[in-house]
């Protein structure tokens, strides 16, 4: 009976180890102008373009802030469509703790 107990203790663990290392870590992404907001929701990642050339922003990145070139953002969501792309002119991007708010028209 407690060998049952603990082998069902010992799956349950494994199932459990195994569905949090299935699941991506996530990050709040909002992207917006004065007037009006482009995207805010769950993401994966983010790419955009700046001075020194494409970048890309991961889970737990380092807190960080640059202005945007000219470029298509690229946002990998946890929804539907899985990549959303916006063009932009320009914009500051701030990325802290896991939020990446991203200011276009400024």
């Amino acid at each position: 009976m407690i060998e049952d107990k603990t082998l069902a203790s010992k799956k349950i663990a494994e199932a459990k180890a195994k569905q949090a290392k299935d699941v991506k870590p996530t990050m709040r992404i909002k992207v917006y102008s004065p007037f009006k907001t482009y995207f805010e929701d769950d993401g994966y990642s983010i790419s955009g373009v700046n001075a020194t050339g494409p970048f890309d922003i991961l889970p737990h990145h380092h807190n960080f802030m640059t202005l945007l070139s000219a470029c298509e953002l690229s946002i990998h969501t946890t929804g539907q469509p899985s990549v959303q792309k916006i063009r932009i002119s320009g914009g500051l991007m701030h990325v802290k703790a896991d939020k990446v708010t991203v200011f276009l028209d400024i």
